[in-house]
């Protein structure tokens, strides 16, 4: 998962939403994208609801589905926006509070 400033949606892989049998619908408008990857401009044309959990914090987020390699699921300005997050650049963690519960979501450590 990655956590974008840049990125004005938020996007599943449709290889995600294939292998985990996801329940997909048509987006309400469809549009084109350009990807940075073998794919060039492809048509957004469906969406799907993810559940994600990370450590305390769980959450739904509607998502973009279009095909990608470099991760499954990719928040972004949208995610937020909505959920008030806060990114500490100097921590590379993002804050936020849902239900009046106070999360940081920190990055993975590398195994």
């Amino acid at each position: 998962m990655i956590i974008d400033s840049e990125s004005g949606t938020n996007v599943v892989s449709s290889y995600i939403v294939e292998k985990l049998k996801l329940t997909c619908i048509k987006h309400t408008t469809p549009y084109k994208r350009q990807w940075l990857n073998d794919f060039g401009e492809l048509k957004v044309t469906k969406q799907c609801m993810i559940s994600f959990t990370i450590g305390r914090y769980s959450d739904n987020v509607l998502c973009d589905v279009i095909p990608m390699q470099d991760c499954h699921i990719m928040l972004g300005r949208s995610w937020k926006f909505n959920r008030n997050a806060i990114h500490d650049r100097r921590k590379n963690s993002v804050s936020l509070e849902l239900n009046e519960r106070k999360y940081t979501l920190a990055p993975l450590t590398p195994a």
